[in-house]
């Protein structure tokens, strides 16, 4: 139980961590990183490049100090970072680690403002913060030793290499030890283990995109090129130019928070899927499961994406929509090439806007929605239903990278 006057104290520095949390979490990375630099292969430099990562913190740091007396309201932000964490295999000793540094940094940044009374309430916050990740993921530990037969990373064999569009390739995994697979719950995610010149290791999280109790699982990985604003991904680039059938991977056990909510029929009639890009990859598992269960309900998936060249597992979503009469697949272009037109590839032309969703979404008081994609997307998809009076509880959503809020 936290002290009371160590919550006021807390409340009191919301205001600053509005203001300039960015720069403690700035701070906090560079002295890790610089006096634990065994911790650096647990975070993706290109999340930490773009600031990403370092808003992420500073969202959830500020989210923490205004909820310190009421954490209820933050049980869906630490069930996110937890499995985040368990993905990662995170130990407890990691987290004196993060305490030592971010106390640092909340001292430098006060300055002569960081009195005695501050630091030591953040302290005890941290403390109880750290207990509470603790246990939920050793529980998370605890249900990979029991339901998938192992945590930490686990070698697999690649059985098979396919092309998914002309930047994505599909690996299909199976245990190197050849033990059967529990199934996963679509919408989960796994993380390889990939060795670096270096001789340090580095994790990268990928969805699991096939029908759950599949004998393999399977990952569909995006040519991460540079940007403006990122650099070319290390690792996806690596998976690209390297794994072939026969390889073998380390990976953990399947963890995430973005799946499928129970409904029944009662209270949901209606179930739209909006996939940008490589954002299809958790979609198009969960598809798999409404539809195998053969709910009596309609199923809607709008994938978007830049065009033909870019159009991820087209046959097989075909074929889904062949099978089930209560599914409609949408396929919008922003910007479709000659070929795309001359053979119809596509179903309607632009980015996702309004008068698209009015058209396939006749009503959506009984609609739950499943988003994922690029975060412009997400961010105008979510405005649009809200907009449209969807209650937020209705939209389900994914970020590819440290998580970020689309309220506003």
């Amino acid at each position: 139980m936290i002290n009371p006057n160590t919550i006021n104290v807390i409340k009191a520095t919301v205001p600053v961590l509005q203001q300039h949390g960015e720069a403690l979490t700035t701070l906090f990375y560079e002295r890790m990183f610089k006096n634990n630099p065994e911790v650096k292969p647990y975070f993706n430099q290109a999340h930490q490049h773009s600031g990403g990562q370092q808003r992420a913190l500073a969202g959830a740091i500020c989210a923490y100090a205004e909820h310190i007396d009421a954490p209820e309201k933050l049980a869906d932000a630490v069930e996110l970072i937890a499995q985040k964490h368990a993905s990662l295999g995170i130990q407890k000793e990691h987290y004196p680690i993060v305490g030592e540094n971010l106390l640092a940094a909340i001292e430098t940044l006060l300055g002569n403002a960081a009195t005695d009374e501050i630091i030591n309430a953040w302290a005890e916050a941290y403390s109880s913060l750290m207990e509470i990740f603790i246990n939920r993921e050793q529980a998370i530990y605890d249900h990979h030793q029991t339901s998938f037969g192992w945590q930490g990373f686990k070698d697999f064999k690649v059985v098979k290499r396919e092309d998914s569009s002309n930047t994505i390739s599909s690996f299909y995994l199976q245990a190197a030890d050849d033990m059967p697979l529990t199934p996963h719950t679509s919408g989960q995610y796994i993380t390889v283990k990939w060795p670096t010149a270096d001789g340090v290791s580095t994790l990268r999280n990928y969805s699991l995109s096939n029908r759950p109790g599949s004998e393999h699982y399977r990952i569909s990985v995006k040519r991460e090129l540079a940007s403006t604003s990122t650099p070319s991904g290390v690792v996806s680039n690596a998976i690209h130019d390297t794994i072939q059938e026969g390889d073998i991977i380390a990976i953990s056990p399947p963890c995430g928070e973005f799946t499928l909510q129970a409904f029944d029929n009662t209270s949901t009639n209606h179930i739209v899927f909006i996939a940008g890009g490589v954002g299809i990859t958790p979609l198009l598992s969960m598809l798999h499961t409404v539809l195998d269960n053969k709910h009596a309900i309609d199923v809607t998936l709008i994938q978007a994406v830049v065009n033909g060249e870019s159009h991820a597992f087209e046959e097989e979503i075909r074929t889904l929509s062949n099978e089930h009469h209560n599914f409609t697949w949408h396929s919008r272009y922003s910007e479709p090439n000659e070929n795309d037109r001359n053979n119809q590839r596509f179903d309607s032309e632009g980015f996702i806007d309004n008068a698209l969703l009015q058209n396939l979404i006749t009503s959506t008081a009984r609609t739950q929605f499943y988003l994922c994609g690029p975060e412009p997307m997400l961010k105008q998809c979510y405005q649009l239903l809200r907009n449209n009076k969807v209650a937020s509880s209705q939209i389900h959503y994914e970020f590819f990278g440290p998580a970020g809020s689309l309220e506003h």
